[in-house]
């Protein structure tokens, strides 16, 4: 029998909260694929959030919330067997925490459980441009075995909302999960 997963997601105080938003939706539609889901959300998130989507709806999730200093938390030690995480939107400073393995909170310290345990991290960064230093830092995560994938939404399914544009990104860090979702794939002529 096939172990369930084991799902922290942070979000941190980069801009997209409609990443973040749209990935909490979708985990919950797929909750047979997974046993225990754990958030960690900033208080620049928070913010974020009720300035970009203009609610406070993050606060009506039935999911299981910890401080970002909660050092008690089961995912700050791999003896829990939490096996992703996703860092959606990634702040850069959260990112070059990362890669220089700085442990300052919850979010930093999960990030280097999972990398030393070998599981899967993956960090949906979104500032844009980079500069030498966030392109250093994602190279080093990407060689600690941690997944950079930048929200960077795709076109091919024709996407008619923002919702929609912004839910390829999320279909995307989902397959890159290994969870099984509808999703548009390319060279098909259906969903699926």
């Amino acid at each position: 029998m096939q172990e369930m997963n084991k799902i922290i997601v942070a979000i941190t105080g980069a801009s997209g909260a409609i990443y973040a938003k749209l990935l909490l939706d979708k985990l919950l539609t797929i909750h047979d694929q997974w046993q225990e889901l754990g958030v960690v959300m900033s208080n620049n998130a928070r913010q974020i959030w009720e300035t970009e989507l203009d609610n406070t709806d993050y606060k009506n999730y039935t999911v299981t919330y910890y401080d970002k200093y909660d050092f008690n938390a089961p995912f700050a030690s791999g003896s829990a067997q939490y096996n992703i995480m996703i860092i959606v939107p990634c702040s850069m400073g959260t990112l070059g925490r990362i890669a220089s393995g700085i442990s300052d909170d919850l979010v930093t310290r999960a990030a280097d459980v999972i990398l030393k345990e070998r599981r899967k991290l993956i960090l949906a960064i979104r500032d844009t441009p980079y500069n030498l230093i966030h392109i250093k830092n994602m190279e080093a995560v990407a060689l600690a075995g941690g997944i950079i994938c930048p929200a960077s939404p795709s076109f091919y399914s024709k996407p008619g909302s923002v919702e929609e544009l912004a839910g390829t990104v999320v279909n995307r860090i989902l397959d890159l999960c290994g969870f099984k979702i509808n999703s548009f794939r390319w060279g098909s002529n259906s969903d699926l």
